[in-house]
This record gives C-alpha cells, sequence and structure tokens, in this order.
C-alpha cells in the first residue's frame, strides 16, 4: 500500500512538474493506480479440447416436425470445451455431427497451446484455416462454437458473467415462444402457443406455408385461443414464391393481424424480400438472416432493403466475435436485431447488441438445453434473465444426463 501511494505522489509531482494543475495530475495518478489494479489473466494456454455431439429425436407427431421446406426427427448439439489453467469454457452449435469432425480437423490444431485470451486473433486464425475447407455453413458454425467457448474462457477466469463481460446494454432479453409446427394438430398447436403466454410470454410463432390450404384453419384456431392481446408471427421458411408471398402476407395482416412474417421467399431471394417487405400491409414486418454465416451475408440483406428485422444465429454468425460485426451493421442501419434460436447462449450475448429486438425461445432447443446444461437463464416475465452471480455463461453439462443422447466424443490434447 506504501508503494502504491508513493507511485501515486511521485506520478503526480512528475506530472506537476510539466505544468499539469495539481488536481489533474492527481486524477491521472489516480486513474494510474486503478489500472495497476485492475484484474490481469495469467499466462496461460489451451491446454485440452473436448468435443461432444449428441443428437435427440424429436417430439413431433410421429417422432417428425415439419415447416414450410424441411421435415426432421432428431436435433444434433455439437459442444465445445476448451480447457486452460484449471478452467473450462463451453460453446456449441446446432448441425450435423459432421460439424464435430470438421471442428476436430481444422480447428483444434489451430487453438490448442494458443492463449485463450486472445479471442479476436484466434478468430481471424479460424476462418483463414477453413478458406479452402468452406467458410459459410458448416464451416462458420464449428468457428462460431470455438468462439462462444473462448467468451466463455474468457469470462470465467476474470470471474464475471459473460453478459457484463461484453459490455451489456440491459441485463435481460425479451423472447417469443417459437415452434407451432406444420405437422401439428391445431390441438397441439394452440396448446403449445397459450402455455408460452401463460409463461408470460406475450410474443409467438408458427410455422406455415407448407400446405398453404390448412394456414387459414390453423390461424384460426390460434387467434381464437390467444385473443388479441399477445403478438401473432409466422415463419414460412422460404416455401412460397414472391406473388404467392404478398398474397399471404396481406391476408396474414387483415385477418388474424400477424405482425411478422419471416422468410415470405428464401432469403438468397433478397429482391424478393424487398418487394414483400416494399408491398406488404402496415404493422406487418419482414425478417430473414437466420441463414447468415459470414458478415457479407447479413450486409447483402441490409444494403437490398431486405427486412423490416434482421435475424442473427450467435451459433452460425462466427459465434460472439462475430456477432458483433452484425450488431454494428444494424446500428449503422438503424435496424433492429433478433437472434435466432440458441437460448441459453444468446441471453448472454444479445444482452450487448443495441439494437436488440428479441430472442427466439424455440422449442427444439429449449427442450434439449434444459437436459444438457445446469445454470441456464431464467425465463421471468417474457424475459431470459442471465444469473449474474454464474461466471462465463453460467452453464455445466449435465454428463450423466447427457450421457444416453452422445453421438460422437473426442478429447484432444496439446
Amino acid at each position: 500500500m506504501q508503494g502504491a501511494m508513493q507511485g501515486e505522489a511521485g506520478g503526480a509531482a512528475a506530472d506537476a512538474a510539466q505544468g499539469v494543475p495539481a488536481d489533474a495530475a492527481q486524477g491521472a495518478a489516480r486513474e494510474r493506480v486503478a489500472v495497476d489494479r485492475a484484474p490481469q489473466l495469467d499466462a496461460a494456454c489451451l491446454e485440452r479440447v473436448v468435443v461432444t455431439a449428441c443428437t435427440f429425436p424429436t417430439d413431433g407427431p410421429d417422432g417428425e416436425e415439419t415447416d414450410g421446406t424441411l421435415a426432421w426427427r432428431a436435433t444434433t448439439i455439437v459442444i465445445v470445451e476448451l480447457e486452460s489453467g484449471g478452467q473450462r469454457g463451453l460453446g456449441y452449435t446446432y448441425g450435423d455431427v459432421s460439424t464435430a469432425h470438421f471442428l476436430e480437423s481444422k480447428l483444434v490444431p489451430i487453438v490448442l497451446g494458443r492463449d485463450p485470451s486472445d479471442v479476436p486473433s484466434l478468430w481471424h486464425a479460424m476462418f483463414e484455416a477453413i478458406r479452402n475447407a468452406g467458410r459459410p455453413g458448416l464451416g462458420a458454425m464449428a468457428v462460431s462454437a470455438v468462439d462462444v467457448a473462448l467468451w466463455d474462457l474468457q469470462a470465467r477466469r476474470l470471474g464475471m458473467p459473460l453478459f457484463r463481460l461484453l459490455g451489456p446494454f440491459r441485463e435481460r432479453t425479451p423472447v417469443y415462444g417459437s415452434g407451432g409446427f406444420c405437422n401439428y394438430s391445431e390441438a397441439r398447436l394452440v396448446e403449445q402457443l397459450t402455455d408460452w403466454v401463460a409463461q408470460g410470454i406475450p410474443r409467438v410463432k408458427l410455422k406455415t406455408s407448407r400446405d398453404p390450404a390448412r394456414d387459414p384453419a390453423r390461424l384460426r384456431a390460434v387467434r381464437g385461443a390467444l385473443g388479441d392481446g399477445p403478438t401473432l408471427m409466422t415463419d414460412a421458411n422460404g416455401a412460397l414464391d414472391r406473388k404467392a408471398g404478398l398474397y399471404w402476407a396481406q391476408r396474414f395482416r387483415a385477418e388474424w393481424d400477424v405482425a411478422w412474417l419471416e422468410e415470405p421467399v428464401s432469403s438468397e431471394d433478397r429482391a424478393g424480400l424487398r418487394l414483400i417487405r416494399d408491398q406488404a400491409p402496415p404493422g406487418l414486418e419482414i425478417a430473414a438472416g437466420e441463414y447468415g454465416y459470414v458478415l457479407r451475408d447479413f450486409a447483402d440483406l441490409l444494403e437490398a432493403g431486405a427486412v423490416d428485422c434482421l435475424q442473427a444465429d450467435v451459433t452460425r454468425c462466427g459465434g460472439i466475435t462475430g456477432l458483433r460485426q452484425v450488431a454494428g451493421l444494424c446500428a449503422a442501419h438503424a435496424i433492429d436485431l433478433s437472434a435466432h434460436c440458441a437460448p441459453a447462449v444468446s441471453s448472454h450475448a444479445f444482452c450487448a447488441v443495441e439494437r436488440l429486438r428479441h430472442v427466439e425461445y424455440f422449442h427444439d432447443h429449449v427442450r434439449l438445453e434444459h437436459r444438457l446444461f445446469e445454470g441456464l437463464p431464467t425465463l421471468r416475465d417474457g424475459a431470459l434473465v442471465p444469473d449474474p452471480t454464474r461466471p462465463g455463461l453460467g452453464l455445466a453439462l449435465a454428463e450423466r444426463a447427457a450421457e444416453p443422447w452422445v453421438v460422437h466424443r473426442r478429447e484432444l490434447r496439446r
């Protein structure tokens, strides 16, 4: 303590000798002492990587779920754990088990033995390493999982919750309930959406446009059960062409007070999205972006004027490092950003997004994350609230609960 005081006095005296006013010199000295006392990370390297993939069957009718363009019977999560100096960081993505093999082949050699606090440098090194193997798609998803784990490890080493380390604009993220698959019976569809509202979630979304002739009855049933209060959202998953998209945009808004139409046409058809956005009735927003993997994907949607609200998936778009770049684009274009899926990670990452709209509370991922992880954010008053007392993401893998669903696991050491 005495040494610190002497250092402060000496620094102030030196400033005074150079003509700096005494009060300014004392303030500068206090700032130097504060910096000296800031948390410091001991030099360390990544010593161990564990990659685990778990596949969970859906709970849809006859074991299947469908949206406008896809049917699936299972969801696979690829989890990466990075260990350094007795601390472990956790990240994940949703994708095929081949993502795990790709990660082990192309990314683990990049990060093992490196300083885990050097997150931006490692992020660039990983994307450089997969240039010829393929950046969009599976490659970006693998990078995302590692990047999230690096940020989680950094926060744990500092003893901070991740959302605080990122510099939050808020400490909770509003959510919307998402599911309402096309092959649900009307009874199950109504039960799922009304249950979300009963939990305090004021926004709910259903899948549409796989069989458009069935959609009016489905929407009537849902709106009738919900009443006028909750916000109703729809997702066509790119199933329509431009003229059908315009037709259904008009009907969705006029007949069932739908406020959100996601991917009426494919997100690759930016001109089509722009057309529907321009001609959609007031009060109906057009959204897309969940299939963005690299920054250019998001820039193209924004520069085309294709969306009223952009979407991004932190487990696809290059992790938290990539998401921060997307958030900057949204701020520059004065467009809100909505989080696609992965609520346990999104609840932390999107606290630091200035123009956040909401986080997708997706049925499949909620089921899976509640089985796999301990320390999940709390759903309260229609928002996810990360635990401020738990460092990092606050997540711990429940290994015994996960074991029946493990389809791949590999440990790699330096």
